[in-house]
């Protein structure tokens, strides 16, 4: 279903239920990098479809919570969660 999906599209790859940014396409594959940054992956362009409004909440969700927790430093709580 990719065909002519721009550059900074939020898709699902169907195969591994991955969400990703379509970064370029080859041939018959579509190049997926995580919204969080990370490796790059090659997913069949068949396979890929654009993300739902639910799946971009959960993933930007995902993303701001997973901020707060790096910003957020537990050590100093440790006595208190024993």
């Amino acid at each position: 279903m990719s065909d002519g999906l721009p550059a900074g599209t939020i898709v699902v790859d169907e195969r591994t239920d991955r969400v990703g940014e379509v970064m370029g396409a080859e041939g018959p594959y579509v190049q997926l990098r995580p919204l969080r940054g990370g490796r790059e992956w090659d997913a069949d362009s068949a396979r890929v479809r654009i993300a739902t409004p639910a799946e971009r909440l959960s993933m930007a969700l995902a993303e701001a919570n997973a901020a707060s927790s790096a910003a957020y430093d537990l050590s100093r709580w440790k006595a208190y969660l024993r």
